[in-house]
């Protein structure tokens, strides 16, 4: 008697994009920590006086550096340091499409709860993402 368990269609698709989406992701994080450690583009903060700021709290930091928290990253992606920030966001949101995938597949299937609680759950995490909501130490 054989108790092996089968993945649902809907597992499967989140599964593959997921794994997709992390090696994309993960190539991207190579790709971009090269172009930051080899200057392809210009920095914010020089790599070599990096070790200025470490002892610093973070909102030190932020002040001595004139950077800003939240997605203020995106208009400093043109220099090597924020440009790590893309994969980091990808891989952040790599859920919100896993969700989105399977909505269809659970709608299909007249999984209407779990289709709707899909849903919800990419608006939370949309939500959470845009910053919109201030929470936290920031």
């Amino acid at each position: 008697m054989s108790n092996k368990l089968q993945a649902t269609e809907e597992q499967l698709a989140y599964a593959k994009l997921l794994d997709l989406g992390m090696k994309g992701g993960l190539l991207m994080l190579v790709v971009t920590f090269f172009v930051y450690m080899f200057g392809i583009l210009t920095p914010h903060i020089p790599v070599d006086e990096l070790p200025n700021y470490w002892k610093l709290p973070v909102k030190d930091y932020l002040k001595v550096t004139g950077i800003h928290t939240g997605w203020s990253w995106v208009g400093s992606v043109g220099k090597g340091d924020f440009l790590n920030f893309v994969p980091i966001a990808f891989l952040a949101g790599v859920t919100i499409l896993c969700y989105i995938k399977i909505i269809p597949i659970l709608f299909r299937k007249k999984d209407t709860t779990y289709a709707f609680l899909a849903i919800i759950e990419v608006l939370v995490l949309v939500l959470a993402a845009s910053g919109v909501l201030k929470s936290g130490g920031h």
